[in-house]
């Protein structure tokens, strides 16, 4: 199939990046009560009829349970990055904030087709356990980040191995794994004793990142593309959160030049497959 022309990719990518500022005020609008349609009150109520009362419904198919962590040969205990000879990319985010900013995120990304790495707090989906499914559904990759997100490596071996393996129960309890990765809170690479916890845990790998986009310092959505722009080559691995109004605006123009690049964003796991 022949390439898009370049004026055809730039037509889209100004259409994405102009799209940051709408989605903003879409997501901070909030939502009215629609009242359209209610029954009065003094309304008769139908009768079911006896053939609805008799049937039973039927019971929904339980969903899989999502991927457990893997070891990839070759690769070192932490990871930073991927292969550099492919043109891809993994956008990771860490997990926790608004729902309302998380769900509008992987929104645009999956209208872009991208496929991105949400590392989550496990007090977050104690609070939101409804986004662990959203996730996956989603296409996405979920993984672990901590069950309370303060900083795991002034803690003790036995605080620490607490951090790890709370966040693990939260997502096995929801998803029937632990997640695919975990990322250390609070640190770009983790210590050699969280290493240690994390796979006594059951995690191969701890995750870091060589493109950090600094949006949890709000710079503003320009600055927060550049920031990513700037850095981003085949196999980064980019951190992102979740909970910053400047990373929804900035999303899509990021998206439109990774496409203008010819770079595709996967999860992790393909990243490294």
């Amino acid at each position: 199939m022949p390439n898009p022309s370049p004026r055809a990719v730039d037509r889209r990518s100004a259409l994405r990046a102009g799209a940051g500022a709408a989605i903003v005020g879409a997501f901070t609008a909030g939502c009215s009560d629609d009242k359209a349609g209610e029954q009065p009150a003094d309304s008769p109520k139908p009768q079911p009829s006896a053939s609805a009362a008799v049937a039973a419904p039927a019971r929904p198919e339980a969903p899989r349970p999502a991927p457990a962590p893997r070891a990839f040969p070759g690769q070192p205990v932490q990871i930073s990055s991927g292969p550099r000879v492919r043109p891809q990319v993994a956008l990771t985010f860490h997990g926790q904030g608004d729902p309302k900013i998380a769900t509008t995120l992987l929104g645009e990304a999956e209208k872009a087709g991208a496929k991105v790495t949400v590392l989550a707090v496990g007090s977050w989906l104690d609070e939101q356990p409804a986004m662990a499914r959203r996730i996956l559904d989603g296409g996405h990759e979920l993984g672990n980040h901590t069950q309370h997100h303060i900083d795991i490596g002034a803690l003790n071996e036995a605080e620490a191995y607490a951090e790890i393996t709370g966040c693990a129960d939260r997502l096995r309890r929801l998803t029937g794994s632990i997640g695919t990765w975990f990322r250390p809170s609070r640190a770009q690479y983790a210590t050699p004793l969280v290493q240690r916890l994390a796979r006594k845990a059951g995690y191969p790998h701890v995750l870091s990142y060589d493109v950090d986009s600094l949006d949890f310092t709000s710079p503003g959505a320009s600055a927060v593309t550049r920031n990513v722009t700037g850095q981003i080559r085949n196999g980064s691995v980019v951190s992102l959160h979740f909970g910053y109004a400047d990373t929804v605006a900035a999303l899509p123009a990021l998206l439109a030049e990774l496409e203008r690049r010819r770079l595709r964003a996967v999860t992790t796991t393909e990243l490294l497959t």
